[in-house]
């Protein structure tokens, strides 16, 4: 059984006992966090197809820790004018760990 989730603007494909790293969600380490925005479900060839999403299906999984990704940098430059500007940027992000999927 799979699920694909939407969270952060971002759709994950997830299965129990995945681990991924998602945008920060305001939920304490430890604890249960549950997605609400399921937009598909795989059980053994039985598919359901949210539109945009299913509306009673939800996929529970416990936060594991908060990290921050790895540092980005942007370098804008203009020739012959004096301008150059280095950006730095480093995302929150969470790490959770699939424990369940209700459709």
């Amino acid at each position: 059984m799979y699920a694909i989730i939407e969270t952060g603007n971002k759709q994950y494909r997830v299965a129990v006992g995945d681990t991924l790293e998602i945008e920060r969600v305001e939920t304490e380490k430890g604890q249960t966090y549950a997605f609400d925005h399921v937009m598909f479900l795989s059980d053994e060839g039985k598919v359901k197809l949210g539109a945009p999403h299913i509306a009673q299906a939800t996929v529970l999984a416990d936060v594991v820790d908060h990290i921050r990704g790895e540092k980005k940098v942007t370098f804008k430059m203009k020739r012959r004018k004096g301008y150059h500007k280095k950006i730095g940027h480093r995302q929150e992000l969470t790490v959770v760990k699939i424990k369940e999927i209700k459709g």
